[in-house]
């Protein structure tokens, strides 16, 4: 268990991350948990078929609806009331549609692409989008291998030529892959799974990928080279990069010169990424022996003139069509649903920090949260700066998730929209505040803490800090303003700053017992004797405004403020 006892960590600080933004419009974001007052269940909108294993997975928390995405009509009818929506190609959800949305907090895409869903007018939103970018990740290498295959040996064309009549063993006569070079650009997880499978065909495995260690090449078995090296010594290059302006024409004339004239070229990745003109010419010059292509510059498309020739295998984007992919799919965003729903991190959203997160660092994200109410509870100016830091022995973990958690928690209770993890670092830009994530592994007492510490507009600082201990993992607070305290953070906290002299804790006490409210817990701190003192109290029930009123008229404290966690 990482959290803990105290360990003596080095005394290394580092600055992480410092959080910016480039200005977006004042449109708010919408909480990712429903108002109980609006429905009594969220609205998920089905707006293409999917899975029944999808639906089971959403479970019966939710009013489901279907309709047709395709249909804009009925999209923009069917998307204003619903908190969430789950779509896979074919319905465009673009600004337009977003905007008519006015409750939705979840867009979900159950499959990999995001080309229909316009991510930066959902993030502006403050919309959660979703997708499930390991589902179809087998399917698409065991379709890169079939077409490999089918190229090797011709098994497309002598089919329908049987079909037609014709019987041509000849004419089809094709090559074994055995001691084949197979080139692969990008060895990302797909490119892996085909090197992979290709193994088995004793072929040699060439991959040219600028990200990749020589360590995990060998690790897979292929032998990294340039790419011009890939080009000019393979018998099959396939590509398996993301599509961006770079790669976009990766594979175009100048690489087809490169290539031999015996080569094949396979593209189930992006369309785009091979220039569809370049390689029409090049099959027709005979630079190239042959292609195979599954993703298009334009989708759908039915007549590009590559189309009529019969050295080439063309499939209509079937990289993710099969049940397997696409139960996958449906599973893995559904749940994703339900998480954001619930106001959860997302491990698999695209616009909000996501990602596997450490079991040594998910027990923080509530901490921190409380935290940062705790934090804005005791503000009393604008915040400018505000810094999060992590110390411990879990600095040396992906901790940017933390960060989001301490953004949700100092406006949750502030703002008059509602605050999710999309929007929050959205609103922190809006009001002018700059985001720092620390981390260090120095501690003293403990072996994590969490503090986060701003400035204020008027010249003071505010801070506050909180760890966990023990087997159940309990949260507590240990430190507010720089006084030192271990206190079990609860629903009612009260927190009291005064002038050090004797009778103030039994007048604290008077006050709330004759208003039949019951202390759980406190503690006192103090840096100085006769200087300046820290109450935290732990309290049975929420303490009316006229109560706290009544603690600060009667010590004459500088400071009464009650944090209320409850949710």
């Amino acid at each position: 268990m990482t959290w803990g006892p105290a360990s003596l960590l080095s005394s290394t600080t580092r600055i992480t991350s410092t959080t910016r933004f480039t200005k977006i419009p004042t449109r708010y974001t919408r909480e990712l948990k429903r108002s109980p007052v609006t429905s009594t269940k969220p609205v998920v909108l089905l707006a293409e078929e999917l899975s029944p294993a999808t639906v089971e997975a959403l479970g019966p928390d939710f009013e489901i609806r279907q309709t047709d995405g395709s249909d804009r009509s009925q999209l923009l009818s069917a998307i204003a009331d619903v908190d969430a929506i789950l779509v896979r190609s074919a319905t465009q959800l673009d600004a337009e549609a977003i905007a008519a949305a006015k409750n939705l907090k979840v867009i979900a895409r159950a499959g990999v692409g995001l080309d229909n869903v316009d991510i930066k007018a959902a993030t502006q939103a403050g919309v959660m989008v979703v997708n499930a970018p390991t589902s179809n990740i087998v399917s698409a290498a065991e379709l890169t291998v079939g077409h490999i295959l089918s190229l090797a040996r011709h098994i497309p064309q002598a089919s329908s030529a049987l079909k037609d009549g014709e019987w041509k063993r000849s004419k089809y006569t094709g090559i074994e892959l055995f001691e084949k070079n197979i080139g692969i650009i990008g060895l990302g997880r797909i490119g892996a799974l085909v090197a992979a499978r290709l193994k088995g065909f004793d072929t040699k495995i060439l991959a040219y990928d600028p990200y990749i260690t020589s360590a995990r090449a060998a690790q897979l078995g292929v032998q990294l080279v340039t790419l011009d090296e890939l080009l000019a010594q393979s018998d099959f290059i396939t590509i398996h990069m993301p599509k961006t302006p770079e790669t976009v024409g990766m594979l175009g004339a100048d690489a087809f010169k490169k290539m031999k004239g015996t080569a094949y070229v396979v593209n189930v990745a992006r369309g785009g990424l091979v220039d569809e003109e370049a390689l029409y010419t090049a099959l027709q010059a005979g630079d190239i022996a042959g292609a195979a292509v599954d993703v298009f510059s334009k989708e759908p498309s039915t007549d590009l003139p590559f189309f009529k020739l019969d050295n080439v295998v063309v499939t209509p984007h079937l990289g993710a069509s099969t049940d397997e992919a696409q139960e996958k799919a449906g599973v893995s965003v559904a749940k994703s649903v339900r998480l954001a729903l619930a106001g959860e991190l997302v491990p698999d959203a695209v616009n909000v920090a996501g990602g596997v997160i450490a079991p040594d660092v998910r027990p923080g994200i509530p901490l921190v949260e409380k935290l940062g109410r705790i934090f804005t509870a005791l503000t009393h100016a604008s915040l400018t700066q505000f810094d999060v830091e992590v110390a411990g022995e879990i600095s040396s973990l992906d901790v940017k998730v933390l960060e989001l958690a301490a953004l949700k928690g100092i406006f949750a209770d502030v703002v008059t929209e509602q605050v999710s993890y999309v929007n929050a670092p959205v609103i922190a830009e809006q009001r002018g505040i700059n985001v720092r994530l620390i981390t260090t592994p120095d501690t003293e007492s403990y072996r994590n803490v969490l503090t986060l510490r701003g400035a204020l507009s008027d010249g003071s600082q505010i801070s506050v800090a909180g760890t966990l201990t023990g087997p159940k993992q309990i949260q507590k607070l240990v430190g507010v303003n720089g006084y030192e305290v271990e206190i079990p953070i609860s629903e009612h906290l009260v927190v009291v700053s005064y002038s050090d002299r004797p009778g103030v804790i039994g007048t604290i006490g008077h006050i709330l017992g004759m208003n039949n409210i019951n202390i759980a817990g406190m503690q006192v701190a103090r840096q100085t004797e006769g200087g300046q003192v820290l109450a935290l109290l732990t309290i049975d029930s929420s303490v009316p405004q006229q109560v706290l009123d009544a603690i600060k008229a009667g010590i004459g404290a500088d400071m009464v403020r009650e944090v209320d966690l409850e949710d």
